[in-house]
């Protein structure tokens, strides 16, 4: 069997840019989203416990920066399925090489791309144009009381968000910003 996807490693020790192989015709294209064996390769060995789709709306909207607190800390799969949006990791893994780096990766229904990003990175986007749905695959279940927030306007990343802001949640907005205490996240 040929291989659904290709593994492009990021700045980012373990957060993966997947390409997703399409096969297409006149009537559109088929491309594989999610496949146990062949993320394998990658060190993917969990089972996905939770699928969660989202709708944005309004172009220039963010969501983020979310994950979620040990010992519910979840290795996501990130795909936009439509429109397009700048997809923002930050590295909060406790004594990581990139410990508090981001990275940026556009994701859109016609790329074909996804995110593989590990447990101990905080996540958000904003969108590029309206009506942006993403879909995530989770390896752990939601767990409201073990879910952490860094402000997207955290000075100390100083993340470039390409277009004004135009719609975030007020407990996203109002989320304070990092101090020295912050040591990040044990994932074991």
């Amino acid at each position: 069997m040929d291989k659904q996807f290709r593994f492009i490693n990021t700045p980012l020790e373990g957060l993966i840019k997947i390409e997703r192989n399409s096969i297409s015709d006149h009537r559109g294209y088929f491309s594989r989203s999610y496949c146990k064996e062949e993320l394998k390769e990658i060190g993917c060995n969990e089972s996905i416990a939770q699928a969660n789709f989202t709708l944005t709306r309004k172009k220039g909207s963010i969501r983020g920066m979310h994950f979620q607190y040990p010992p519910h800390s979840e290795t996501k799969i990130v795909t936009c399925s439509r429109g397009k949006v700048i997809d923002i990791v930050i590295d909060i893994r406790k004594e990581s090489a990139t410990f508090l780096q981001w990275h940026a990766e556009e994701l859109s229904e016609n790329s074909h791309i996804s995110l593989y990003i590990p447990k101990g990175f905080a996540h958000g986007f904003q969108t590029l144009t309206d009506d942006c749905q993403l879909m995530y695959f989770h390896t752990s279940l939601y767990e409201p009381k073990s879910e952490g927030v860094i402000n997207a306007f955290d000075p100390l990343f100083k993340i470039e968000w390409p277009l004004m802001t135009t719609e975030i949640s007020q407990r996203d907005y109002n989320s304070t910003f990092l101090d020295s205490k912050f040591k990040g996240i044990d994932i074991l």
